[in-house]
């Protein structure tokens, strides 16, 4: 008769798929936390531009879209670790998608206000 933790312990997936999962969330969250930081220090740092509140402009959704990979990160490592657990194919993350468009909309407005600064 087996017992629930040697159960348990087979439904665990290979210690090396837990690892690489976990740095890819660590790194997400690297992204997110340099995202976060950049926004703060747009909103504070840079100097005024004529329009008044360029800054927040470049800084408050960068800090959004940090916020956003924080979260969608921790939901995409918590998805793969139950689909290896199962045995299922790892799902597909949004993740890389959203982060490309955000940053390519924000440099964007970042060309557009440094563009037209006086």
């Amino acid at each position: 008769m087996a017992d629930s933790t040697s159960r348990d312990r087979r439904d665990e997936p290979d210690a090396r798929f837990t690892y690489a999962n976990e740095r890819t969330f660590l790194a997400w969250n690297r992204t997110a936390l340099a995202l976060i930081a950049t926004g703060v220090a747009a909103t504070q740092l840079l100097p005024q531009f004529e329009l008044g509140f360029g800054r927040r402009l470049l800084g408050l959704p960068l800090i959004a879209l940090g916020a956003f990979v924080a979260v969608a990160s921790y939901r995409h490592w918590q998805t793969c670790q139950e689909a290896m657990r199962r045995g299922d194919p790892i799902p597909h993350s949004g993740i890389p998608t959203v982060l490309a468009g955000g940053i390519a909309v924000m440099a964007v407005i970042a060309v557009v206000l440094a563009a037209f600064e006086g």
